[in-house]
């Protein structure tokens, strides 16, 4: 019964992949010309993430200013810090909703990428971010999905956050419901992230895909 529970977590893991490969590439490669633009015009990118999206948002960052896969100048990227516990995070009743907004006010700077992850799209601390990034003249790339319960064919993908987003901003938004999933694709969302700036940066890699 275990082996078979297991078993089915890499069936939906893989399934939702395979299915959102086609709808999300557009938008990917979209966020991936706007970093790309951030970083060879000087600008940097503040990631943020609600609860635990904030670690991967963490991980996005030391990829970026470190290294993917092959060694190269550091790119301009800061996680800004926040409760990966609180289970409140990733909702509209966080306890300080301020809390990123205030750092992308005294960090953020025209021309800078706010990249900004929510499961639910329904995170209060998210979404003042957005709004910070935008007084700031910043885009923002949104890897956003639909765990609060929207559905993935509302007519409101991405939630709260999503409906935050300009025309010039990027929203990445896993079709599914449940945020362990959709935390599995934001971190591929991620790879691909960084794999396209060093391929853009370097050039392609023999044998990298």
């Amino acid at each position: 019964m275990l082996e078979q529970r297991i078993q089915q977590h890499f069936i939906d893991s893989a399934d939702l992949k395979y299915q959102a490969g086609p709808l999300l590439s557009k938008p990917i490669s979209q966020a991936m010309q706007a970093l790309l633009a951030c970083v060879t015009s000087g600008g940097k990118i503040l990631a943020c993430g609600a609860g635990v999206s904030g670690l991967l948002a963490a991980q996005f960052a030391a990829q970026f200013v470190g290294r993917f896969e092959r060694d190269r100048p550091g790119l301009g990227a800061i996680a800004l810090p926040l409760d990966a516990i609180d289970p409140a995070a990733d909702t509209a009743e966080v306890g300080d909703p301020d809390r990123f907004a205030r750092q992308v006010r005294a960090l953020g700077q025209g021309g800078d990428v706010l990249l900004a992850l929510s499961a639910s799209g329904q995170s209060a601390a998210v979404l003042a971010a957005v709004e910070a990034a935008h007084m700031r003249d910043m885009t923002v790339v949104a890897l956003l999905g639909n765990a609060a319960g929207g559905g993935a064919s509302s007519s409101n993908p991405g939630g709260a956050v999503g409906r935050a987003l300009r025309e010039t901003d990027v929203q990445v938004c896993v079709p599914h419901e449940r945020a362990a999933r959709i935390h599995e694709v934001h971190l591929l969302v991620l790879h691909c992230l960084c794999d396209g700036v060093d391929a853009q940066l370097l050039g392609e890699q023999e044998g990298s895909i």
